[in-house]
């Protein structure tokens, strides 16, 4: 048996619902024609990227939402004061950046943009292919 899950994102389309259909959560490069304007907190999904070796061009962002929930060691490491501020807008290397994209393909992917450093000669961060999705309807 199959299961699929709805997900329900809030965006300036609440009317669109999707079904989730691969689980991927692998890292890609990223294509900008135009780099946003800060690197770490990007607010436009790049204008393409590669994934196992070929090149996807997006053609149009669907939606986008943050995340700014501190995971691991890093839930613990802040006054709460400074948390509830921090889970609005992220603090340093913490966050991440959504984007539903379809793609020239005509498949739609969520991707991410992940602020956690991978390590100290590496600390931009990481872009992912998250998921591919389907309409539900």
């Amino acid at each position: 048996m199959r299961l699929q899950i709805l997900f329900l994102i809030s965006c300036d389309n609440m009317d669109m619902e999707f079904v989730s259909l691969h689980f991927l959560d692998q890292p890609i490069q990223v294509i900008f024609d135009i780099p946003p304007m800060l690197e770490k907190s990007p607010d436009i999904p790049p204008h393409g990227f590669v994934w196992e070796g070929k090149t996807y061009r997006v053609i149009e962002m669907l939606s986008s939402w943050n995340d700014f929930t501190r995971r691991g060691r890093m839930a613990q490491n802040m006054q709460p004061a400074h948390a509830a501020v921090a889970s609005t807008r992220g603090s340093l290397n913490v966050g991440r950046f959504y984007f539903r994209v379809k793609v020239d393909t005509g498949q739609i992917f969520d991707i991410y943009y992940d602020r956690a450093m991978k390590n100290v000669d590496e600390r931009k961060g990481q872009w992912f292919l998250y998921r591919e999705m389907q309409s539900a309807a």
